[in-house]
Parts: structure tokens; C-alpha cells; sequence
């Protein structure tokens, strides 16, 4: 079948429950296309063929015995910033390129139990700092809508492998919208969690109390379908929470649109810089949803102001104290002929890391120093607080919050955005890190240049099921998640 890739999950369960086709054949039909494709792409990092036609072997031979899972034999990419066990993972930097992980992330032994094929794994911003995915050490992604535009960041090499049919989902990792904004770039469906829902054990830690793994795929039925494998409580992660886990496939059906309460912040809506087209399809969608039975209820974020100032105080600082272990000692990059222990320090150092890394370190180095501790990155935390606080108090007249994932539609490659023009197009989707909250990029529309254009609806905690529900029942009623990019639709 040349058509493999164009199958939704449901869709390759049942084809190999059936035995339409085998998982060998499925995942050469992918190993295939990105030897084909991907050149142009540069979403993967590494492939792994011989680990993958292994392991769809093994699937095959479960299936023939009976003891499949729901997912065994379907192929996924992992970002790598998850561990993988005997493979590299680089977490998209030098400092990693020569790092073969000694164990699994918990993510990654999920997958493995659940039978997924490891396709390989795929390129992401340097350490997971950029919204464009340039800050690779291996290169620039490419959005396969445009490929001189970007997909996003930093899970850019997910969002690109599934919306250029490279794989059909993939994990990413969201710390500011690192999921959400690649999801809107390249027309995808993509789930941020609720904090402490999916295990961050074994994942390369940028900002740990912001860091937090989800799904991607073109559909919310598909990352409902990688929800029921990630989610759930890990006593390896301390900030794994002990909470009950829905089945989100079976719950997708589970919350009416009929009666939601969607808050409109207005100050959303009247951001500098909101692309006149981003602006318009997301307010269509909203209105397709009032049509489908929601009530949209305007309301008050007070906060938005405080947004961008205590994100990239807090997160850079978490950042400094989590990367002061690449010190060219232990593992990763060491340079050459130091010629003492401070030298080896520095060098590694400067040479192991890139620019946008080094100036997250600086700037979290200075907020976290004697002086500056309590006027910074204190007086951040308890702003923390503050924004959580609004969230919650608005969660109290709606059920959920819509906004747009980004102000505008991808950028083009090589823009030279100022670090301060690139750190303002986070506005929509830090907050959400912040507070803990889950949130949703659904694909509403395209811009002037056909450019996806993405919807995000925020939910209170453990509303994951019902974001996706809400969503999944949007997608009934449109075809945007639908749309594929010419070069997704070349045949292997």
C-alpha cells in the first residue's frame, strides 16, 4: 500500500489488527519515506532502521499470538531530549553529539510496552530553548508547508516528521509552548498537560518546574492515542502526580460542545503584534464553536502584562542550575588539550554550547547571584503566583480559555529575530507553563500565505480529556486537521 502514511492511528491499529498489513511492512513504508524526504525536511536527528524493523518484528509476532496492545506495531518519533536507551541523544546540541543514553525515559519504556516502533529521533532546539528550531547543532528544521519558513520550537523536529507524514505522532516537550506553537506552524494537533501528568524521568531537563511531555499528531483522537501511553503517575519523577488516569480515547466524545463556557480574554485580543489573519481564523473557529452550541464569555487576564518578564526569569534560571552538569567531566563534549581544570571548564563550556544557550545561562546565572536573588527571581515566583491566581479566578465563570497558540504564522528561516522579538512571540502559551495548566493547538485555518493558523483552548488542571474532546469534536465539524503539505503527499 502506498498510502500507509495517510491512515489515521485508529485507522493503522485496526489495518494491522486486521492484517491489512504487518508493522515490517508499516515501518518500511515510513523508513522509506524519510529516506526520501527528510533531506529536504531535517527532522530527524537519527534513524534508526535496525532497532525499528526489530521491534516491528517483535510486534508481529505478538500479534500473531494475541497479546497485542491497542498501539502494538505502530511506528512513533521521539524528541531527542528523551533518553533512549543504546541511542544517541543529543538534546539537539554539541555538547551531546557523542551521548549514548545508558537507559530509557520513562516516556520512551511507556512506548516499548505499549509495542511502538522507534522510527528514531528528531531534531529539536539546542537544550529546548528557540521557537524555531534553528539553534540545533545539527541545523535548521524546515516546515514542510513552506521550507523556508520554520516549523517552531523547540519540538520543531516532531511538528515537521508528522506534518511532512515522516511518522505518524510523535512526543514533543512544552516548557513555554514548545509544543503548542510547532503544533500551530505546521497544522497540528498538539497537548501540553497538566504538570506532573506525564513522567519527565529520563527527559534532558531545561526548566524542571515547567518542563512537561506530551503529544503530537494531526488529530485529537491521535494524541489522545499517545496520551493513554504517557500519561500517568512514575516514582522515579517526584513531580509525577498520583492522580488518576482517563482513558482519553474513550472519553473523546466525553464533553459536550453544546453548553462550554469559552473565555475570551480580551486582552488576548488586543496584543501588539497579533497578525491581522491569525487573528481572524482563530475567531472563526470561535465562532464555529458558538455554532456547535458553546457560549463564548468575554473576560479579564490582568496578569498578561507580567507574562514574557517571569517566564525569562525563572525559566533561564532553572536552566543555569540544570546545565551546570555538562562540564566537560563526566559525559558529552569535552575540549580539546585543556591545560588546566579551569580551562576545561571553560572551553567545554563556550565551545559545547550554542549562543541562544549561553545567553539563557548568563541571564539565569545573574537572577539566581547573591545580589540579585531576591529582587529577581523571587519577586518572579510570587508573580508566579499571581498569574495562577487569575487563571483560577476565571475558571470559575468559564470551562475553558481560547487564544491564539502564536501572534503570527511561522517565520521565515534565517529572519534574524532579536532574542527579546523572539521571546514576545511566546505571549500566548508561557503563561500556561507557569501555572501548571493544560492546553491544547488545534489547526482553525491558513493565513494569506497559506501558513497553518492554530486555536489554543487552556484548561483547568486535569482537563486533558476534556480538551481533547472538545477539540476532537471541532474536528468532526472541520477539515482543517485534514490538510496535508504538497511534500507530505509524495509517495515512498
Amino acid at each position: 500500500m502506498t498510502d500507509l502514511h495517510r491512515l489515521s492511528i485508529r485507522e493503522l491499529s485496526e489495518g494491522l489488527a486486521g492484517s491489512k498489513f504487518s508493522s515490517r511492512e508499516l515501518t518500511e513504508h515510513y523508513l522509506k519515506r524519510i529516506e526520501k524526504i527528510d533531506a529536504q525536511v531535517q527532522s530527524y536527528v537519527t534513524v534508526t532502521p535496525e532497532q525499528a524493523l526489530a521491534q516491528a518484528d517483535a510486534a508481529d509476532a505478538l500479534r500473531k499470538s494475541g497479546m497485542a496492545n491497542v498501539l502494538t506495531g505502530v511506528p512513533v518519533a521521539h524528541k531527542d531530549i528523551f533518553c533512549t536507551q543504546g541511542i544517541k541523544t543529543t538534546a539537539g546540541s554539541k555538547m551531546l553529539d557523542n551521548f549514548i543514553s545508558p537507559y530509557d525515559a520513562t516516556v520512551v519504556a511507556k512506548g516499548k510496552v505499549a509495542g511502538l516502533v522507534t522510527l528514531g529521533k528528531v531534531n529539536m532546539d539546542e537544550f529546548a530553548m528557540g521557537s524555531t528550531s534553528e539553534s540545533s547543532y545539527f541545523g535548521a528544521t524546515k516546515n514542510p508547508w513552506a521550507l523556508d519558513h520554520v516549523p517552531g520550537g523547540s519540538s520543531g523536529g516532531s511538528a515537521a516528521a508528522v506534518a511532512a507524514d515522516l511518522a505518524p505522532f510523535a512526543t514533543g516537550t512544552d516548557t513555554g509552548g514548545s509544543i503548542r506553537q510547532p503544533a500551530s506552524f505546521c497544522g497540528l494537533t498538539g497537548l501540553k498537560p497538566t504538570y506532573g501528568r506525564v513522567s519527565r524521568f529520563g527527559m534532558i531537563a531545561y526548566a524542571s518546574s515547567l518542563d512537561q511531555g506530551g503529544p503530537m499528531a494531526r488529530s485529537a483522537e491521535d494524541c489522545a492515542y499517545l496520551m493513554n501511553v504517557m500519561a500517568g503517575h512514575d516514582a522515579k519523577d517526584s513531580t509525577s502526580m498520583d492522580q488518576d488516569v482517563d482513558d482519553y480515547v474513550a472519553n473523546l466524545n466525553g464533553t459536550s460542545v453544546k453548553g462550554l463556557r469559552i473565555g475570551i480574554p480580551k486582552q488576548y485580543f488586543n496584543v501588539a503584534g497579533l497578525d491581522a489573519d491569525v487573528k481572524a481564523r482563530v475567531e472563526e473557529s470561535l465562532k464555529k464553536l458558538e455554532e456547535m452550541g458553546a457560549t463564548l464569555v468575554e473576560i479579564d487576564l490582568n496578569m498578561t502584562d507580567a507574562y514574557v518578564p517571569t517566564y525569562y526569569l525563572i525559566a533561564p534560571a532553572e536552566a543555569s542550575s540544570n546545565l551546570q552538569r555538562f562540564d566537560g567531566v563526566r559525559y558529552g563534549y569535552r575540549c580539546e588539550n585543556p591545560v588546566d581544570l579551569t580551562d576545561l571548564y571553560k572551553r567545554s563550556r563556550s565551545e559545547g554550547f550554542g549562543p541562544e544557550v549561553q545567553r539563557r545561562i548568563l541571564i539565569g546565572t545573574y537572577a539566581l547571584s547573591a545580589g540579585y536573588y531576591d529582587a529577581y527571581y523571587v519577586k518572579a515566583q510570587k508573580v508566579r503566583r499571581l498569574i495562577q491566581q487569575d487563571f483560577l479566578k476565571a475558571f470559575e465563570s468559564v470551562d475553558v480559555i481560547a487564544a491564539p497558540s502564536a501572534p503570527t504564522t511561522a517565520y521565515k528561516i534565517g529572519a534574524n529575530l532579536t532574542p527579546v522579538e523572539m521571546y514576545l512571540g511566546d505571549i500566548y502559551t508561557i503563561a500556561v507553563n507557569l501555572a501548571g495548566l493544560p492546553a491544547i493547538n488545534a489547526p482553525v485555518g491558513f493565513d494569506k500565505d497559506n501558513l497553518p493558523v492554530g486555536l489554543q483552548l487552556i484548561g483547568n488542571y486535569w482537563s486533558e480529556s476534556q480538551l481533547l474532546s472538545v477539540v476532537h469534536q471541532y474536528q468532526q465539524a472541520t477539515d482543517w486537521h485534514t490538510k496535508r503539505a504538497a511534500i507530505a503527499e509524495e509517495n515512498a
